[in-house]
Formats: C-alpha cells, sequence, structure tokens
C-alpha cells in the first residue's frame, strides 16, 4: 500500500467500485465515453477557464467546449 500523499504516476480507472491501474489509452477512453453520455443525456456541461492563463490556452478551452462538448458554458475567473 503506498503512503497516504504518494504521487500518482499511472492512470487509474474505478472498476466494481475498487481502482486498479490502467493504460493511458483506456483511461482517455473512459473519460471521453463519461463526457459523451452526459452530454448526450442532455445533461448542461461547462468549463471553468482561469484568467492567470494565456489567451491562447483560453482560446483552447472554449473552443474545446463549443466544438467537442457541444456547449456554450464558458466562464472564468475575470471579474476578480
Amino acid at each position: 500500500m503506498p503512503p497516504r500523499y504518494a504521487r500518482v504516476t499511472h492512470p487509474l480507472v474505478r472498476e466494481n467500485g475498487e481502482l486498479r491501474p490502467a493504460s493511458w489509452d483506456e483511461a482517455l477512453d473512459r473519460a471521453a465515453a463519461g463526457l459523451r453520455k452526459t452530454r448526450d443525456e442532455g445533461a448542461e456541461i461547462g468549463i471553468f477557464s482561469c484568467s492567470k492563463t494565456t489567451n491562447e490556452l483560453n482560446f483552447a478551452a472554449q473552443k474545446f467546449s463549443r466544438v467537442a462538448l457541444q456547449s456554450n458554458n464558458i466562464d472564468s475567473c475575470n471579474r476578480t
């Protein structure tokens, strides 16, 4: 058993309530499938971006939200 605050060095996926090591491909496929399922069920998905990052990364986040997630719900902490 790793120490309580050990650094995670590989992806973990939950199977039957337990975490197990997985490949990066499997972990990313599961994440994409989960987002796709949520979107297809009609749930709203949003992105929260940071004002301290570059304009290019904020642009990429809003593009991902609009194209991949089919959502216009994007916000950032620019007002603070």
